[in-house]
């Protein structure tokens, strides 16, 4: 798992956190990394709670900050959305793609560099690849479906991009949007970090990242989602504190909720529960 000096930034360099951001969790512009993902539904007052036991055998990502930071993703998919239906069905082998973004949407502009992943399901392995690229490249790849300007050690993986969106006739579908606060392993945790993902919201439309939109919530507010990833196990004292906390595993996706949640597919026994949801919160205007 990248850390800050993995990732040739030097504390207190000054850079400003969107680009600091971008640079940690993209050491080359090409990157790839297999891992084990383990998700839980925590209520938010919880998480805090649970946020604190884990600062101290875990330390906190140094973009994350006391605010965390945000992610915003950009998911396609195709009209009869293939890749919404294969998560739901639980397929071994699925995959996703997607154009994401770290820190403040509102400064997205052609010159922002974004990722251009794709996240597969191998029986239990979660397999990420992606490239770092322009927003106008980006774009270029995955809308107008036109190959743009790499390094040759990017091509198959831009080729692979070009011919899902091409040959399954991709298309923007939903985006989502939440803070994060992260931690990573030191010592023997290497490789492990655990994830609080909160305010998570989506839309269906004006898919443009810095588009002025409204955001719905579609997740509730007194909800987070929390996530451990590892590169082999789990630790044990993680194990034992998610038990001794009565945690239960969940198999939720944010895209999936953002598909529900609009409407563009029925809710999914998955689908988190909005009934708690006060109204006056259904929409955010970030």
């Amino acid at each position: 798992m990248e850390t800050q000096a993995s990732a040739g930034i030097p504390e207190g360099n000054g850079v400003v956190p969107d680009e600091v951001g971008h640079r940690l969790r993209a050491p080359g512009k090409l990157h790839a990394f297999n891992r084990y993902e383990i998700k839980y539904l925590v209520d938010t007052a919880a998480a805090a709670e649970l946020r604190q036991e884990i600062e101290r055998r875990l330390d906190r990502d140094t973009h994350s900050g006391d605010r965390g930071y945000g992610i915003w993703s950009v998911y396609y998919d195709t009209r009869q959305l293939r890749f919404y239906w294969e998560k739901i069905e639980g397929l071994k082998f699925r995959r996703k793609l997607r154009v994401r973004h770290y820190g403040d949407r509102f400064t997205v502009d052609e010159d922002t560099p974004v990722f251009v992943e794709i996240k597969q399901r191998v029986n239990r392995v979660t397999q990420k690849r992606r490239v770092r690229l322009p927003y106008r490249d980006a774009l270029r790849l995955c809308d107008r479906r036109e190959m743009v300007e790499h390094e040759p050690g990017q091509r198959a993986f831009l080729e692979e991009v070009l011919d899902l969106v091409c040959r399954l006739d991709l298309r923007p579908t939903a985006i989502t949007g939440y803070q994060r606060h992260a931690y990573v392993g030191r010592d023997a945790d290497l490789g492990l970090r655990v994830t609080f993902d909160q305010r998570i919201r989506g839309r269906d439309r004006d898919f443009h990242l810095a588009a002025d939109a409204e955001n719905r919530l579609i997740v509730p507010a007194g909800k987070s989602i929390v996530e451990v990833k590892a590169n082999e196990r789990v630790p044990y004292w993680l194990t034992d504190l998610t038990a001794r906390r009565d945690l239960q595993v969940v198999r939720v996706s944010k895209y999936c909720q953002s598909v529900e949640a609009y409407g563009l597919a029925p809710r999914s026994i998955f689908h988190i529960p909005d009934h708690d949801l006060d109204r006056s919160t259904l929409l955010t205007e970030a």
